[in-house]
């Protein structure tokens, strides 16, 4: 199953763009953005959530097949 990733961009009045990225984990927020920070021009601040910090997730299972 595909890790669904969200990206909720918000621009006030006065031009200011939020980009907040919902679903990733560790660096993966910043590569999902990347191409659209460097479109939009200078990043002057970078907030990084708790999922920052959390390392990434690798699902894993094993099936044993016949008779034990």
């Amino acid at each position: 199953m595909a890790v669904r990733h969200e990206l909720k961009i918000e621009i006030t009045p006065d031009g200011e763009i939020t980009i907040k990225v919902e679903g990733a984990t560790g660096a993966e927020c910043l590569d999902l953005t990347r191409d659209l920070e460097e479109a939009l021009g200078l990043v002057v601040d970078r907030q990084k959530t708790s999922a920052y910090y959390q390392d990434e997730v690798t699902a894993e299972e094993t099936v044993k097949i016949g008779e034990d």
